[in-house]
C-alpha cells in the first residue's frame, strides 16, 4: 500500500499571487474595473505594484484572473445537465446568497464596456446552451423556449435577490425564495412545447 503524497508547498510567488487575487477581488467587487486602483491592491496584498504587472500584465488582465478564479467555483461545484435545471437553479441561488461579491463582480463586468468577458465564461455558457438544445432535439426537454432564454431565465431568477441587483424584493425568507425559484423553474421545464400545444388543439385535446 503506497502512502499518499504529501501536499505540495506553494511557492513564494504563488503565495504572493494568491494575496494579490484576494486583494483585487475585494477592490474590483467594490469599485469595478474603472474605479479600482492598482496602488490600493498592492498595498492590501503587501507587495510591490510592479509585481502585479509582472504576474498579470495589466489591471484588465488581473480582473480577468480574478473572474476566472472565482467563477471556477461555480462551474466545478454546480454542473448543469438538462435533467437538473430546477436543482441547478436552487444551488445557484445558494451560491449567490453566500457569495454576493462574486455576483457583484459579474455585474461590474457587464457595466464596463472596456472589459472583455473571460473566454472560459463564454465557453461555459455556450456549452450549457448546446446541452439544452441537444436535449430539446432528443425530446428530453421542452422546446417551448429557446435554450438561450432558458439559461438566462434560470440565472436571472437565481441571482435576482443579491444586493447588486435592484429588483429583488425584501420580506421573503431565503428558504421560501429558494423553494419558489426551484418550483418556478420546474414549471417552466414541464411546459408543453408549442408544437405539442398545436397538436392538442388540432385533435381537441385540452
Amino acid at each position: 500500500m503506497t502512502q499518499a503524497e504529501a501536499p505540495r508547498t506553494p511557492s513564494r510567488a504563488e503565495v504572493t499571487q494568491g494575496r494579490i487575487l484576494d486583494a483585487a477581488f475585494a477592490e474590483f467587487s467594490t469599485h469595478g474595473v474603472a474605479g479600482a486602483r492598482v496602488d490600493r491592491i498592492a498595498k492590501t496584498a503587501g507587495c510591490n505594484k510592479n509585481l502585479i504587472y509582472i504576474y498579470f500584465g495589466s489591471k484588465e488582465g488581473l480582473f480577468d484572473a480574478v473572474m476566472t478564479q472565482r467563477l471556477k467555483l461555480v462551474y466545478e461545484d454546480h454542473p448543469l445537465t438538462p435533467e437538473n435545471l430546477p436543482e441547478y437553479a436552487g444551488k445557484t441561488f445558494d451560491f449567490a446568497m453566500q457569495n454576493p461579491d462574486v455576483i457583484k463582480l459579474l455585474a461590474w463586468s457587464k457595466l464596463d464596456p472596456t472589459v472583455q468577458p473571460p473566454e472560459h465564461r463564454e465557453h461555459s455558457v455556450m456549452k450549457k446552451v448546446a446541452m439544452l438544445r441537444a436535449a430539446q432535439r432528443d425530446g428530453a426537454l421542452t422546446d417551448a423556449y429557446d435554450p438561450e432564454f432558458l439559461i438566462t431565465l434560470v440565472m436571472s431568477l437565481a441571482t435576482a435577490w443579491v444586493p447588486a441587483f435592484p429588483y429583488g424584493t425584501s420580506g421573503v425568507s431565503k428558504k421560501k425564495l429558494r423553494e419558489q425559484i426551484v418550483r418556478a423553474v420546474a414549471a417552466v421545464v414541464a411546459a408543453a412545447s408549442p408544437a405539442d400545444s398545436g397538436e392538442h388543439a388540432k385533435h381537441g385535446v385540452n
